[in-house]
């Protein structure tokens, strides 16, 4: 399905309920796995949460043999394949799409491994798809490199609770994505885990320990995606001043990483105010054109980095973003995706294997706009990310359904707040 977008201006002050995050649905799906009495709220409907909740409940179903396809799903990968590791007595093969075979699991299977588990590689050596025949794990000593993508220190943490000696993680070098992994321990604290995570070391003690308090009747209502948020302020940055959006429901301590959309966006001249459990984002000045001239590190908050490069583009402003190694195993290599396609668009812009460089040019009309038509390469983040530039001119996203993977009610959210969609050949 490809659509045109096209739009003058937005609805003021229109009113949005995103989906709630993915992050934490998908690693509170596998506790409550885990933990049968945790009740969760506001769930994400993206496609990501909807196979990883339908893979538990076939492992619930009492089959001892099951084949899992999670489609494009890479946290479903590196998450279930944790969890059926400790599925004592079940044989799990869980595969994916073609793209998912050629992302990498080595590590977190020989992280698995150093506990015990018993796992093969069915094609590729360290890669999908994978056979795995559940164990009770007894070690509980893992090291592994720490600029890995947090999901596989993650999916190690979700599953420790019910290992008999807990997990004791020895990280070896410096760590990215802290602020994920810091979301998982916290979301083990709050069902009652005790978790100790200092320098080098993160501890999470077996459940059931004199420490540890019971996980039954907790009611968890998971906040929304500031993924999700994201293309919104891009939207807001591209709009006259005076333009507002109020979005729930977000919390100020957020345990998102992406909730540093609210500091970032100040140098797009886009003000965040929260009140009660929304927010309200307002473009309130003209941007600073040079603001990320020295750099941003986005090594916590990768998955935003396609929206700030595209509001960068669109503003025509100066955009150095470093610490994006891990966009080259997403699902698409998103560096070299961004640089493709904003360059169809006009942009100056130069991609290493972890950093992105826009080069300051004219705000972007519908004369300096030299294509707009985008390839999506089958990642969801590519199309929401450059929807926005509908501000700027007409545009034309390929295989616009992609966004289902994580945010379904997007182009009817963009249509509620005056985006003109049509599906075009």
């Amino acid at each position: 399905m490809n659509l045109k977008i096209q739009v003058q201006n937005i609805n003021t002050n229109s009113q949005l309920k995103l989906t709630g995050s993915k992050s934490e649905t998908n690693r509170l799906l596998l506790l409550q796995a885990l933990f049968s009495n945790i009740i969760l709220e506001n769930s994400s409907i993206s496609d990501d949460s909807e196979v990883m909740a339908a893979a538990i409940k076939t492992n619930s179903e009492g089959r001892t043999k099951n084949k899992i396809d999670i489609h494009h799903a890479g946290t479903a990968m590196r998450f279930l394949t944790a969890f059926f590791a400790i599925q004592e007595g079940k044989e799990t093969i869980l595969t994916g799409s073609d793209r998912m075979k050629q992302r990498p699991v080595k590590i977190l299977v020989s992280a698995l491994k150093q506990l015990g588990a018993d796992i093969t590689y069915i094609e590729n050596e360290g890669f999908p798809p994978v056979k795995i025949t559940g164990k009770n794990l007894t070690n509980n000593q893992v090291t592994l490199s720490a600029d890995v993508s947090s999901q596989y220190i993650s999916a190690l943490l979700l599953i420790a609770p019910k290992l008999v000696n807990g997990i004791e993680i020895t990280l070896v070098g410096a760590i990215t994505s802290v602020p994920y992994i810091k979301m998982t321990l916290a979301l083990l604290n709050e069902i009652g885990v005790e978790t100790h995570f200092d320098h080098d070391k993160i501890t999470v003690k077996p459940f059931g320990t004199e420490a540890s308090v019971s996980a039954t009747n907790q009611k968890i209502t998971i906040e929304s995606d500031w993924s999700s948020a994201s293309y919104f302020y891009c939207i807001i940055a591209l709009s006259p001043i005076g333009t507002s959006i109020t979005l729930s429901s977000f919390k100020q301590n957020s345990l998102q990483a992406d909730s540093v959309l609210a500091d970032i966006y100040k140098a797009f001249g886009v003000k965040t105010i929260f009140v009660k459990e929304s927010i309200v984002i307002t473009k309130t000045q003209i941007h600073e054109a040079d603001f990320f001239a020295k750099g941003l590190d986005c090594s916590n908050c990768p998955d935003i980095a396609q929206t700030i490069a595209v509001t960068a583009f669109g503003l025509g402003a100066h955009c150095h973003l470093t610490g994006l190694h891990t966009l080259k195993i997403k699902e698409t290599d998103r560096l070299e995706a961004l640089k493709t396609e904003l360059t169809k668009l006009g942009a100056h812009i130069t991609v290493t294997n972890d950093s992105l460089t826009l080069e300051n040019q004219s705000v972007a009309t519908p004369k300096t706009l030299k294509q707009t038509s985008i390839a999506t390469y089958q990642d969801h983040r590519m199309a929401m990310a450059f929807a926005p530039l509908a501000l700027k001119t007409a545009i034309k996203i390929e295989d616009a359904e992609v966004v289902s993977k994580s945010f379904p009610t997007f182009w009817d959210d963009l249509r509620s707040i005056g985006f003109e969609i049509r599906e075009v050949n």
